[in-house]
């Protein structure tokens, strides 16, 4: 009995430290993948030319120090950190399965990707991005009656 617990113990911690490993690969991978990307020039068409995510995030940070109040800077910020990444999954997902649940259950959205049912799956992360970068544009881009940051600008230009 002795040996079979013994055994199953150990099977147990091989699982855990596989998945273990294999978690730590995978958010490795997505940093990775988020990184590169970040670095690339967008796609949004309202971007000046050639400007990166990375740039356009610096600039962005910059303007939010420039708004007064600076409550309102941070919070759209804080919001930005908190529901970007969350409506990009739920957007991606409503593109990519019209007429599903979070399409019935969720508001029409100029961000949201149409046409696009039809992606192979090894095409959804660039699909992904391409929707984080467009919330992102109309989050902290846009202006809006409470809170406007000034234009966006490449630095040193």
């Amino acid at each position: 009995m002795k040996f079979i617990f013994g055994f199953l113990a150990g099977l147990f911690r091989f699982v855990f430290h596989v998945v273990c490993v294999t978690l730590a690969l995978v958010l490795l991978a997505v940093a990775g993948f988020i990184y590169f990307k970040g670095s690339q020039p967008m796609q949004v068409t309202q971007v000046p030319a050639g400007m990166t995510y990375w740039q356009f995030m610096s600039d962005r940070l910059d303007a939010a120090q420039e708004v007064e109040p600076k409550r309102c800077g941070v919070g759209r910020l804080v919001t930005f950190g908190v529901l970007g990444p969350v409506y990009s999954v739920v957007y991606t997902d409503v593109g990519l399965h019209p007429g599903g649940f979070l399409d019935r259950v969720s508001q029409n959205d100029p961000n949201i990707p149409t046409g696009v049912e039809d992606t192979p799956w090894y095409n959804v992360p660039d699909l992904w991005w391409n929707v984080f970068e467009k919330i992102s544009w109309s989050m902290l881009a846009r202006h809006t009656p409470a809170c406007n940051f000034r234009p966006v600008e490449i630095a040193g230009q």
